[in-house]
């Protein structure tokens, strides 16, 4: 059984922020059950987006253990990229959440899906 989104966020942030790899919540979503996504700012202008994975990404293993898996949707893009992304995300599903994180390298310390 997964953890609830907002549990999920609050432990993201925190364990990226321990890291030293600034990370705060753009936007607060469902508290149950709303998607997930996560921009990662790499501080030389450009910036990845990352997605809840399908559910065809799942296999019985990740749902056992509750896992949360992402797909990177934008990779090394302008911010207003991300932004018109965004914005169309929350048209669809205006309970979703957005996080951001920084680093230069592109870490985000998500669980990818393997698709």
């Amino acid at each position: 059984m997964r953890v609830t989104s907002e549990l999920w966020v609050s432990a993201y942030l925190r364990t990226r922020n321990a890291k030293n790899k600034p990370s705060v919540l753009m936007r607060r979503g469902a508290r149950e059950a709303g998607a997930i996504f996560v921009r990662v700012d790499r501080l030389d202008g450009s910036y990845d987006l990352y997605q809840p994975a399908s559910q065809f990404a799942y296999d019985d293993e990740s749902i056992k253990k509750g896992d949360r898996l992402f797909t990177k949707t934008l990779d090394g893009v302008m911010v207003f990229d991300v932004m018109d992304r965004l914005e169309s995300e929350q048209k669809f599903d205006p309970d979703c959440w957005i996080l951001e994180t920084e680093c230069p390298k592109g870490s985000h310390d998500l669980l990818l899906a393997n698709e």
